[in-house]
């Protein structure tokens, strides 16, 4: 069973560099995308043999989720049932016969970590949702998670302490989330792999120097380990500034 995230930064734009050759060679069960960054109605996009689930955003433009799957789900949810969190189109939850799939693209801090507060009610939250979905049965939760967890996941961790996505505080709400039960499955195949990043800036020429952050993510419940096959990066698909993250599972 193959799994595929991605943050397309504007699926519009996206589809005018490629998202379709991609999707379609692909070949995905499940296909998911963060910061759709747009409004029901402006994009129709024909994927056959999908069934297509959005949440969008109440403000124009910006962030959105997205969720394309071969088989229909038992049930899907738009949001955490929290008000103040769910007015941005950041959470679609696909409940399947064997586990919950959740799809999320987690709040940035921004510039001067001004919305570093907002973030960490954010993490506590989301974080006690997925384990309410576990007491139902085991969990994946994938996306842009906006957090590079340990120094071995960006390519200037010295200079980046103190910013947004590699603040002690992000980190640290990253690890509650593995001390919660859930696996990095990245990580767990490869433990000590460096230079494999899924995000690059647009700026300074980054992506072509592999100046990256390591941000998306395939976390499961410890109780699908057993099912793991292997993680994957990407790196070689282009059409966003971050690349695709994929799981494997048996």
């Amino acid at each position: 069973m193959k799994l595929i995230s991605w943050n397309v930064n504007g699926i519009r734009a996206c589809v005018q560099k490629g998202f379709l050759d991609f999707f379609h060679e692909a070949d995905a069960d499940i296909f998911c995308i963060q910061e759709t960054k747009m409004q029901e109605g402006q994009l129709n996009l024909e994927l056959e043999g999908y069934y297509q689930y959005w949440n969008y955003a109440v403000k124009k433009g910006y962030s959105g989720t997205a969720v394309f799957t071969k088989k229909e789900p038992l049930s899907v949810s738009y949001g955490i049932g929290i008000e103040e969190h769910d007015q941005e189109g950041r959470v679609i939850t696909c409940e399947f016969e064997e586990f919950y799939f959740v799809t999320v693209y987690t709040p940035n801090s921004q510039n001067g970590l001004a919305r570093l507060d907002y973030r960490m009610k954010w993490e506590d939250d989301f974080r006690t949702y997925l384990k309410k979905l576990e007491e139902t049965k085991p969990v994946i939760v994938t996306g842009d998670m906006n957090v590079a967890h340990k120094e071995i996941d960006l390519k200037n961790p010295k200079t980046n302490r103190k910013n947004a996505g590699f603040t002690d505080e992000e980190r640290q709400k990253f690890t509650e989330l593995l001390d919660a039960g859930f696996i990095d499955t990245f990580r767990y195949f490869y433990p000590e792999q460096t230079g494999i990043y899924s995000w690059w800036s647009y700026r300074f020429s980054a992506r072509a120097k592999n100046a990256g952050w390591r941000i998306d993510y395939f976390c499961v419940s410890e109780s699908l380990k057993d099912r793991l096959d292997d993680a994957k990066i990407l790196t070689d698909i282009m059409g966003s500034d971050h690349c695709p993250v994929e799981l494997d599972l048996k």
